[in-house]
């Protein structure tokens, strides 16, 4: 299994060269933390960080 990786810019977590949502290749590997969010339109956490999409995230890089 490939090692996960969260994006420095958006905070996805991902596997591969360049984060899939944002095209970022600036990423880290010693991320605090993940949150998969489902449902983002009625959730208070993903309006607190700004999550607009579903997926999974790192709370802090």
């Amino acid at each position: 299994m490939a090692k996960q990786k969260a994006c420095k810019k958006c905070k996805t977590i991902f596997t591969g060269a360049k984060c899939p949502k944002c095209g970022s290749e600036e990423a880290t590997d010693a991320f605090k933390g993940k949150i998969v969010m489902l449902n983002p339109e009625q959730s208070e956490i993903s309006e607190k960080l700004k999550i607009k999409e579903k997926g999974e995230y790192a709370i802090r890089t």
